[in-house]
């Protein structure tokens, strides 16, 4: 597939950059374009026009990055830089990332590809790229000062390897890791079979799980941070900013994805079971894949599962951790649930008009309300599909399978019209009976109150007032 300037400007949403200056070896005419994205929509998949056949991935939310061929030679061109990323409707964040975007560009090649990889170091400090997961020469690997220079900022590398093994890849910095990840610098790398049949499937979606703190109002995530994220991406999108995956009645459909947060990941398909077919490792025996619903992916590593969309619908896909379902978390909100607030609320209204008591009968209610937010930041719970609120953010999205879906259409088909008697419904026939409850079991010892006592002051009785003989400085319970 060779990319001319005409090309490149040609695809949508595709704007061409200029290439920095070259370090290292320079016996080459000229580097190739660094194209950008201005869409934050998934792009329909970059189809082979020369070379081996295969079916091209659609990056949720994301495209693949052009290349050209020198000689034997596949080259591509990845700038690293501050990028702004969109999460969802209302709110951006200012990120780090390739090519225009966090994550960047998806890389696609073919088993048994020379690839060279021009890499233009665009940020303030210094960085480098690690391929995570492929088999290539020592020197390439990526890691900062273990196998090469680190690159100084101003200045271009070049990655040159064979592609010695088909299947699911990313990569990555290896130069201040904990804050070039923090900041989104990530991006899918694929290498298809060079047996076109190998495997194949109809639909190949790609993303890339990350997360990112970043307080209300602000712009820029915190990177110092390790266990309290607040935004759980995929592909730094959140719910409802988040594309769906389309795909037609009875295509083979393949979904892969890497996981670059500090966190493991469930990752649950509604609507079907699927098989475990590829991991960063390498391709699983048929023989030996098994059926899911769900399946776990660890911090840095890759999974894939196939399955066959015979089932009509708009089918969730999500991570199964429940606080990984939502957006800008406030992880110090105390819980109301039965707690009335009545006259709590009325008093607070006096001096704070509009005052709403919330979380008494659970935080559902938060996903029909449009309350003022600060400036660049999302609600908890949000989107709406056509039967009211999802009550959903972060890593979710929905799997929607139609029929006559031409073989590139990946355009949004709307919302799933249900067949007749197919939609759950409220019971509005004669009054049922109350169904016997019986109570909890209880083994009938008393609770024990356990308080922390300041071993200071005296031990109060029920009445608040010094138990007989108790002095400042006694045992209590702690």
């Amino acid at each position: 597939m060779t990319i001319s300037r005409r090309g490149f400007i040609g695809t949508s949403g595709l704007v061409v950059a200029a290439a920095g200056a070259v370090s290292g070896r320079t016996a080459f005419a000229s580097v190739p374009e660094a194209p950008t994205m201005k869409e934050a929509t998934t792009q329909a998949p970059l189809t082979p026009t020369s070379g081996p056949d295969y079916q091209p991935v659609a990056t949720l939310n994301g495209w693949t990055l052009p290349w050209r061929m020198n000689g034997d030679w596949k080259e591509f061109h990845v700038v690293a830089e501050p990028v702004e990323r969109e999460l969802s409707p209302g709110m951006k964040a200012y990120l780090w990332g390739y090519n225009g975007q966090s994550p960047g560009p998806t890389i696609e090649a073919v088993e048994g590809d020379k690839v060279r990889i021009f890499v233009t170091n665009k940020l303030p400090e210094s960085t480098t790229i690690h391929w995570h997961g492929q088999r290539l020469p020592n020197g390439m690997d990526g890691v900062g000062g273990l196998n090469q220079p680190h690159i100084p900022a101003g200045k271009t590398f070049v990655y040159e390897f064979q592609l010695r093994r088909s299947g699911t890849y990313m990569y990555h910095p290896h130069s201040d890791e904990m804050v070039q990840m923090a900041m989104g610098m990530m991006g899918f790398f694929v290498v298809h079979p060079r047996d076109p049949a190998f495997r194949r499937v109809d639909r190949d979606f790609v993303f890339l799980l990350n997360a990112f703190d970043i307080e209300p109002g602000s712009y820029v995530p915190r990177v110092a941070e390790m266990t309290d994220f607040n935004m759980w991406c995929w592909n730094s999108r959140v719910f409802p900013g988040i594309d769906p995956f389309v795909v037609g009645k009875n295509d083979k459909v393949r979904v892969r994805f890497g996981n670059l947060t500090m966190t493991n990941h469930p990752i649950h398909m509604h609507g079907y079971e699927f098989k475990v077919s590829c991991t960063d490792g390498g391709w699983v025996d048929p023989a030996a894949a098994w059926d899911e619903v769900s399946i776990d992916v660890a911090v840095g590593q890759m999974r894939a599962f196939d399955f066959v969309a015979d089932e009509l619908g708009d089918w969730a896909i999500h991570c199964h951790k429940s606080h990984h379902t939502m957006n800008a978390m406030g992880h110090d909100v105390k819980n109301y649930i039965g707690v009335s607030k009545k006259d709590l609320a009325k008093r607070i209204a006096r001096i704070a008009p509009g005052y709403m008591p919330m979380g008494s009968n659970g935080m559902g209610e938060m996903g029909a309300m449009e309350m003022p937010l600060p400036q660049n930041t999302l609600p908890m719970m949000t989107g709406f599909a056509q039967f009211g609120p999802v009550e959903m953010g972060g890593m979710f999205s929905v799997v929607k399978v139609r029929e006559g879906l031409a073989k590139n259409d990946y355009k949004d088909p709307g919302w799933f019209k249900h067949p007749e008697g197919t939609v759950a419904y409220e019971y509005k026939g004669p009054k049922l009976a109350e169904a016997p409850r019986t109570e909890g079991p209880d083994s009938g010892a008393p609770s024990v109150d356990w308080r922390v006592k300041d071993k200071r002051k005296p031990r109060l009785g029920p009445d608040g007032r010094p138990l007989s003989g108790a002095k400042a400085g006694g045992h209590s319970n702690h």
